[in-house]
């Protein structure tokens, strides 16, 4: 039996073997397409005006990777964004400019099960999407067919048939480790960031896949070099934005834009948005809290143990002094005093 190393392998070979044996069937495909640059842009004049997926962080027609640390709701606000595409109804306080989409959402993390919890009040009175939304797991069942050197291959190929046969608009993967273990190295991810690329110019698909961060320092603002295999990845997306875990309580998160090519730099460290992870009656998701600076949000010397920092607010507050001294005697913002004393109810 081959290991799954040797199974990659073997995978990322005949993706190569793939793109040169398109090249030598067609003799008149040049690496390079010619133009005056003037045609460039009047051909581009006649392309609709790329709209807001999911606000300023992800646009039709993008390659774009949402990351974060293991259990900080990547998956969540990642249905939360399908939901709200299918649909064509924003996500409050987010953008959405396009018409309702078909969305193909590939779980490779949950089971049925744990999907169903996720979406109803304690597996009753369950949530009803929208038929625009399709979900694909894994058929462990399946057999392997011949044709197919090994599984990766096998999925890539059914990602591409799923496109036709439903007439997807939206692909989210979840997650990147799944289709590639070894992200991490360059060689690897170029061929997958150029599987992806392709199958979103071929079929105008806009993608979207959610990536796991290695063990970061919380105590700095997220930045490109925190998500795993950053540099090949974060090249050859369009687009990316993170999830980070704030220290006002243990439910908050905020997020940040990573990079950007439609638009302007909106969710930099001194305005990213807050949320709360909540589950209302048969839906969990990220409520909108507030903008602010992802310094609030940080761990400090003073604030790695959440405890003994509520331990010492409260003291804080026992002795008179307002929200702007207390916030400078912890090294937090007022902002982030206010949110913690609403979470303890203080």
């Amino acid at each position: 039996m081959r290991t799954k190393s040797r199974l990659h392998n073997d995978f990322i070979d005949d993706l190569k073997k793939n793109e040169a044996s398109l090249n030598t069937n067609n003799q008149e495909v040049d690496c390079l397409i010619i133009k005056p640059v003037n045609r460039w842009i009047d051909e581009a004049k006649n392309r609709p005006i790329p709209n807001m997926l999911c606000s300023e962080f992800w646009y039709e027609n993008e390659l774009c990777i949402l990351f974060a640390d293991t259990n900080l709701g990547k998956s969540i606000f990642a249905v939360q964004i399908a939901d709200s595409i299918s649909k064509g109804e924003a996500i409050d306080r987010f953008k959405l400019e396009s018409k309702p989409k078909k969305v193909l959402y590939l779980d490779f993390e949950l089971s049925d099960k744990q999907f169903e919890k996720r979406y109803s009040n304690n597996y009753q009175e369950h949530y009803r999407f929208h038929p625009n939304f399709y979900r694909a797991e894994l058929n462990t069942g399946a057999e392997l067919p011949s044709n197919y050197k090994n599984l990766e291959e096998y999925v890539c190929h059914s990602i591409t048939e799923n496109i036709l046969t439903n007439n997807i608009e939206v692909i989210i993967i979840d997650n990147l480790t799944f289709l590639n273990s070894d992200n991490e190295k360059a060689k690897d991810a170029l061929v997958l960031m150029k599987f992806l690329i392709k199958i979103k110019k071929k079929y105008s698909v806009s993608i979207l896949v959610l990536a796991h961060t290695p063990k970061r320092d919380e105590s700095k603002p997220i930045c490109k070099n925190d998500l795993s295999g950053s540099k090949m990845l974060m090249n050859f997306c369009d687009s990316a934005f993170a999830i980070g875990r704030s220290t006002v309580a243990h439910n908050f998160r905020y997020i940040k834009q990573i990079k950007q090519r439609n638009t302007e730099h909106v969710y930099h460290t001194e305005n990213v948005i807050v949320c709360k992870i909540d589950q209302k009656h048969n839906f969990l998701g990220f409520e909108f809290l507030d903008y602010d600076s992802e310094y609030s949000h940080l761990k400090s010397y003073k604030t790695n143990d959440l405890e003994d920092r509520d331990t010492e607010m409260i003291g804080y507050i026992k002795d008179g002094k307002s929200n702007v001294e207390i916030g400078k005697l912890l090294g937090i913002s007022e902002g982030a005093v206010r949110k913690r004393k609403k979470a303890l109810n203080l």
